[in-house]
């Protein structure tokens, strides 16, 4: 259903519902005019005035810990400002310049919902322009490449099918020259069809408010949404004409420095920079107040602070309902919307909301059901360009919800009300439940501990130290697997020795041919303890180690006890094709498919049973973990389980890249971020980024990058490639991920690419026979489906925690 069905069936009663929230607002307050409020106001609208207080002690941590120079906070409700303060410093170079509450930010692509959407919803509900009409209808110049399917919706949705950014290089010439260039893009998507966030539909969002107003974009958006809305010190060009008559440029915020001087008062953003300063995506700057009358014009269904009705309650609706875009893909005509707890931004009320953030260190996020917003304004790229306020901003969102004194804010997981300044609680692994029962399992027994630096209780002790100071544990021998007992070491050999702090014997488990302990590394043990992380991915070959100790205890009558720990990247999903039968090698142990979805106890249970080894075993579970939660929903402490593990994120890209890494592909060793970017010197890095785009793959974006790798295969060479972005992880599928580079790059690079590696680690010989064949996904898929059904029977024998 496109909007103009929406807007019909609707009409009637969104009538009444106007009527009635216009009288509604007939005591909303004057236009805002910042200074702090005090307590008594933040109690008025419904917050704790002390809890909002951590709201600030977050923001100063940040500026301490230079993640931003300075910021302005403001947090609205019910027609009221809670809470307003300026952090830090507007300028730490040349001068030094203390933040206030009126300084003037850089809002980058705020510009895109506040300008540029806005301005094209009042020309809709003008009946100018209809959200279903081809954009070309408009431009027939941008008649070509499938582009005259693209509606003014689509462009509203970031679901035009375009790139997000043309080449800086397409600017260079000026404005004219630049439009030029865009109606001559190929899009990388069918439009309508998935979620791409798009600059250049923006870009050409704000053409259209020129050509159908008649007035440059920046003009009309001052005559139709700035002035009525009361947002008195929003600009375009604030340094344009005689700045003399403005004295607001005083107040603006500097970027980052550009030769000899700061960026200020100029766009930062270098494509709105080359056409003038005024683009569809960027070019606004405007203050927290400026902002904070907006969201209050939204929140009061399209009336102003000053009682000025800028936009009609249902043109307000229909701006911020997501109508039939995919779930994980929620968007408004403009906004980033939430309307369930899969969304990044969803968990901050617990309800419904919408906002969009700025690449300058803006956002401002909204909240109808509780009548919220919360506005962050940092100018985090000054003075170096490195400053970051992700995590600031949850942090602000999070500290806000837990200030409000109603609604409840609700858990992400269960649905249910929690205190959100509470931090979740942490997870218990098996070496703490073991502890916490003083030891039973090993009172009286000689002990050979497998582990590495991963094995650690929740204190932060390793698993060593804690059973070497056991009462009545006698630790007697360490086992060390792949990448040494500290996970320091890579492609390195792993030698056996003595541990330092303890002076007990190391026997490596990855020395030459050694894999499996030996009868004579046995015979003064009475039971082998297992405690290592996992990935949850069937070459990372710690489960290897857990099969043979399994083997070798069997062999020499000896008890194993397996630690348990939460599987990092789920225990629900499982996926990929089933190793064949009889390739059983040190990264393909047993056969069950790349991702597996089991923990290392379900999974000795599994080895134990299936392969017929009758050791004699005890797990230990984990407490308070249930199959659903991510490694970052545990509490527990991030440890790279490998050099190259290092975040959660690589370890959800882990199953489709891995297996990649046989063929002549680098995969980000030897670089910051590995298993995040790929590529290799042949490859020409934009046109496979959109050949990547084009597979469709829900919950990952790919943008064309250049790196140089320090280690492994081209190793100080620059290779074209791609960087791999999760966007919604409930939605992204890794193993689709890794069919989609493999097809593409069979397809466009044949004669560079050499998969011929590739079976050591997919140990599946009907997929590369049609990844070589150049079958579709669903295809190789659909070879897939009876070996995942039968692992699926045998799997639920083992499981041990609930969903």
């Amino acid at each position: 259903m496109n909007v103009e069905e929406r807007f019909g069936r609707r009409l009637a009663a969104w009538i009444v519902f106007g009527v009635m929230g216009f009288a509604a607002c007939g005591g909303v307050a004057n236009a805002y005019q910042l200074s702090e409020p005090t307590v008594e106001a933040a109690a008025e609208l419904g917050f704790d005035a002390n809890r909002l207080e951590r709201v600030g002690a977050a923001v100063k941590k940040a500026v301490d810990a230079g993640s931003i120079p300075g910021a302005v906070v403001l947090v609205g409700r019910n027609g009221g400002i809670a809470y307003a303060k300026a952090f830090g410093n507007r300028a730490s170079e040349p001068a030094v310049e203390p933040m206030t509450l009126d300084t003037l930010f850089d809002m980058a692509s705020l510009t895109k919902p506040i300008a540029t959407a806005t301005s094209v919803m009042a020309l809709i509900e003008e009946g100018k322009i209809r959200p279903s009409d081809p954009i070309v209808k408009y431009f027939p110049e941008l008649d070509n490449h499938g582009k005259g399917r693209i509606t003014v919706e689509h462009l509203l949705r970031h679901r035009g099918g375009l790139i997000p950014d043309n080449s800086i290089s397409d600017y260079k010439d000026g404005p004219d020259a630049a439009w030029k260039k865009i109606a001559e893009l190929q899009p990388v998507a069918r439009p309508g069809a998935k979620f791409i966030y798009s600059d250049v539909g923006f870009i050409i969002l704000g053409k259209l408010v020129e050509k159908v107003s008649g007035k440059p974009l920046y003009v009309f958006a001052a005559e139709r949404v700035f002035g009525p809305t009361g947002m008195t010190d929003a600009h375009f060009r604030p340094l344009a004409g005689d700045a003399s008559k403005w004295p607001a440029v005083a107040r603006i915020a500097p970027t980052e420095k550009e030769g000899d001087a700061f960026l200020r008062g100029v766009v930062h953003d270098p494509r709105s920079r080359a056409l003038g300063g005024v683009a569809g995506h960027a070019g606004l700057f405007a203050t927290a107040a400026d902002l904070a009358n907006y969201a209050q014009m939204l929140l009061y269904d399209g009336v102003a602070p000053n009682g000025d009705r800028v936009l009609s309650p249902l043109t307000v609706r229909l701006m911020t309902d997501p109508a039939d875009t995919p779930s994980n893909e929620r968007r408004g005509l403009g906004w980033d919307v939430a309307t369930s707890y899969s969304s990044p931004r969803g968990e901050l009320f617990g309800t419904t909301g919408f906002g969009h953030t700025g690449f300058t260190g803006t956002s401002i996020w909204i909240d109808p059901e509780t009548q919220t917003y919360v506005i962050l304004l940092t100018s985090r790229l000054h003075p170096k360009g490195g400053g970051s306020p992700i995590s600031l901003r949850r942090d602000v969102a999070t500290l806000t919800a837990a200030a409000l004194a109603d609604p409840p804010v609700y858990d992400a997981t269960s649905n249910e009300p929690v205190t959100a300044a509470t931090p979740p609680a942490t997870v218990k692994c098996g070496i703490d439940v073991l502890a916490a029962h003083g030891f039973d399992a090993l009172k009286g027994k000689r002990v050979g501990l497998v582990t590495n630096h991963t094995g650690r209780s929740a204190d932060g002790r390793s698993t060593i130290d804690v059973l070497f100071a056991a009462p009545d544990v006698k630790l007697v021998k360490l086992f060390s697997p792949e990448h040494g007992l500290r996970g320091l070491l890579d492609h390195e050999k792993i030698t056996s020795g003595v541990d330092e702090k303890t002076n007990l014997p190391v026997v490596s488990l990855y020395e030459g041919k050694k894999r499996k302990p030996q009868d004579e590394d046995l015979k003064d043990l009475d039971v082998l303890v297992y405690d290592i992380q996992d990935i949850g991915v069937r070459y990372y070959t710690y489960i290897s180690t857990l099969g043979l100790v399994l083997e070798a205890a069997k062999a020499n009558g000896k008890q194993v006890v397996v630690l348990d720990r939460p599987n990092p990247i789920g225990g629900v999903a499982f996926g990929g094709p089933v190793r064949d039968e009889g390739e059983g090698t040190f990264v393909a142990y047993h056969t069950i498919p790349i991702r597996h979805g089991m923990t290392v106890g379900e999974m000795a249970k599994l080895y134990n049973a299936e392969r017929k080894i009758g050791a004699e075993l005890t797990v230990i579970p984990c407490e308070g973990w249930t199959r659903d939660a991510l490694y970052d929903q545990t509490g527990l402490l991030w440890v790279n389980p490998s050099p190259n593990m290092r975040s959660l994120t690589e370890a959800l890209l882990y199953p489709g890249v891995g297996w990649l890494e046989g063929t002549n592909l680098a995969t980000g060793r030897g670089t910051d971020t590995p298993f995040e970017r790929v590529g290799a010197p042949w490859i020409k890095p934009i046109e496979w980024a959109r050949s990547l785009m084009a597979m469709n793959l829900p919950g990952v974006a790919f943008t064309p990058v250049e790196f140089t790798p320090t280690e492994r295969q081209y190793s100080g060479e620059k290779c074209g490639g791609v960087y791999i972005q999760i966007t919604d992880r409930t939605a992204f599928e890794p193993i689709r991920l890794g069919l989609a580079l493999a097809l593409t790059l069979r397809r466009d690079y044949k004669e560079q690419w050499k998969p011929e590696r590739m079976p050591t680690l997919l140990t599946s010989k009907a997929t590369y026979d049609a990844i070589l064949a150049s079958k579709s996904i669903e295809e190789i898929e659909a070879l897939w489906v009876q070996g995942l059904s039968d692992f699926e029977s045998v799997r639920k024998q083992y499981l041990i925690y609930p969903e």
